[in-house]
């Protein structure tokens, strides 16, 4: 898995990997529409204004295979007026043995879910989930396990190699995944201070939206910390999102930004399912457009056509392209009945040569498909 994310951030690769690639896509953004809606407050997590979680995610961190079995919990506190019971914790392994509260958990009161992980492989990254069914919730809640495996100890400044200063990370393009419109959604990296020396961190030119905090501050010499974040999107944010800060290393600025992106579609949560039999359909004829092998430096015209075959206006509300020099113009409200069409116009002058295939994401007010990827496929030559 960690490969194939790696594979998506290359900007072509060949037509024989490009089914498998999309096949992935939608395997990889799809499953966190299944999640309840959540919103921060503090360092817990709100879900569905029902329950509360301590933490959404357990970082067990850079651990040794010698380390046979890992140990962690996650707390969930009744803050409804009415007993919820946890039905269920299913994990996407048979790498955990899982243990939780199964009496009633009255107004107030907390329980516990125990998990323990079978370090028995590796080395490797890993990135386990679990899904808790809990009463008086239409929608599980997702937890998740992850952490980093080492055959031996190595030292920070591989685990750790971007430098910046003393001020060591993994990687300076931090992805969040899907978030609700409305909703705040928080996780977790980790930092490394390089120096023989304390490190005091902050933090300059904060997106709006980001909030971050970073324990234990300061860091102690050769030591790692945790830096906590929560993205919070407004009513005036869609689709495809930067988050953007500047890290302070002992108040010396680092003159290198840290991007966290998450990907913001509707919330349809309270929808019943009238409004979903009356809402928008935006069918495409083709979902991929085949350009012939084409110059660099020349200007492709890629066209989708697509009708709304639903009973209410299809809205859509942004549109990414994954390749930088693009203009892309399309019209934003479509009636019932009525077909469109979205024109990409792609400048090709700092394209690789050979094979490539680029994305358009669509986010629209279909509550089935909140988000269509279109694919642009062709050669440069």
């Amino acid at each position: 898995m960690e490969k194939m994310r790696d594979l998506m951030k290359m900007p072509s690769w060949r037509f024989s990997c490009m089914t498998l690639i999309a096949l992935m896509l939608s395997i990889l953004t799809g499953w966190t529409g299944l999640e309840a809606q959540t919103r921060v407050k503090g360092e817990k997590t709100i879900v569905a204004e029902t329950v509360e979680v301590d933490k959404m995610i357990h970082d067990f961190g850079d651990v040794m295979i010698s380390e046979k079995m890992l140990h962690c919990s996650f707390h969930i506190k009744n803050i409804s007026k009415k007993p919820i019971v946890v039905f269920n914790v299913a994990s996407s392994c048979g790498c955990t043995n899982i243990r939780w509260t199964r009496e009633p958990l009255t107004p107030g009161k907390t329980g516990e879910i125990q998990v323990d992980y079978t370090n028995d492989a590796g080395p490797y990254p890993f990135d386990k989930t679990l899904t808790v069914y809990i009463s008086g919730l239409k929608k599980p809640v997702i937890l998740r396990l992850r952490g980093m495996v080492h055959e031996k100890k190595k030292p920070l400044n591989e685990i750790y190699p971007i430098q910046m200063g003393t001020l060591g990370m993994k990687t300076t393009d931090i992805k969040l995944g899907n978030l609700k419109q409305g909703d705040s959604k928080g996780d977790s990296f980790q930092i490394a201070n390089l120096g023989s020396h304390p490190l005091k961190l902050a933090f300059a030119e904060v997106s709006a939206g980001l909030e971050l905090e970073v324990s234990p501050n300061p860091i102690p010499a050769h030591s790692t910390a945790t830096v906590k974040y929560t993205v919070s999107a407004d009513e005036n944010t869609w689709g495809k999102n930067y988050y953007w800060f500047t890290p302070l290393v002992n108040s010396q600025p680092t003159h290198q930004k840290v991007g966290i992106w998450s990907f913001t579609i509707k919330d349809f949560s309270d929808w019943s399912k009238e409004d979903i039999k009356n809402a928008s359909q935006p069918l495409f004829q083709s979902s991929s457009f085949t350009f012939p092998k084409t110059r660099k430096g020349k200007k492709i015209n890629a066209r989708f056509s697509f009708a709304n075959k639903g009973k209410s206006n299809a809205i859509i509300y942004k549109i990414d392209c994954d390749w930088p020099d693009s203009q892309v113009r399309y019209e934003k409200d479509i009636a019932p009945g009525s077909s469109s069409e979205i024109n990409v116009e792609l400048d090709t002058s700092k394209m690789p040569e050979g094979d490539v295939m680029w994305t358009v994401l669509l986010t629209t007010n279909c509550p089935l498909r909140p988000y269509i990827t279109l694919y642009i496929y062709g050669n440069i030559d």
